[in-house]
């Protein structure tokens, strides 16, 4: 197990609750790290919008950001493009991660037609998710594949071992 040893001046951002709960302030932080600068998630996320997630892992990478995460609880759905995204992942053997494929969920009034539109669109969209997920996770594409077809469930101690992250001592 290793330790997280803060630095001085790195900033360091919760992600707790739904990806619509903390979007807008998480991007309002990373606008204030200088680019190519670092900073530090503290994650624990059941997931929510994938768009959000998207915009936060974007703005990483369009700033050439730095990012650890720390999965305190749970890192779940959307909030594993966040994990995906950086370049140090660190969990608690407690840590609860479930990779699942994109759903979808409206609670909106729409015609047939824009039904039919945005189904094609969400056809499109969760192949090219699948895609950028294997690209953000490179080696462990493979295994994070299978585990989001199987809506599976893994522990911190499970992806430590596997090297797709570190654990750490709480």
């Amino acid at each position: 197990m290793v330790r997280l040893k803060s630095k001085k001046n790195i900033p360091e951002i919760s992600l707790i609750g739904d990806v619509d709960d903390w979007e807008a302030d998480t991007i309002k932080s990373l606008l204030e790290v200088r680019e190519g600068g670092e900073c530090i998630f503290y994650l624990d996320s059941a997931g929510g919008s994938v768009y959000g997630a998207l915009a936060v892992v974007h703005l990483l990478q369009i700033r050439r950001i730095k990012a650890t995460v720390v999965v305190l609880g749970e890192c779940s759905s959307a909030a594993m493009l966040i994990f995906g995204a950086a370049q140090r992942r660190l969990v608690t053997p407690m840590s609860t991660l479930l990779f699942h494929p994109m759903r979808w969920q409206s609670e909106k009034r729409i015609s047939s037609n824009e039904a039919k539109q945005w189904s094609a669109h969400f056809d499109r969209m969760e192949h090219d998710l699948s895609e950028f997920v294997g690209k953000l996770f490179g080696r462990h594409a493979d295994h994070v594949y299978h585990w989001t077809q199987a809506s599976q469930y893994l522990t911190g101690k499970e992806v430590a071992a596997l090297g797709l992250a570190e654990l750490v001592c709480p």
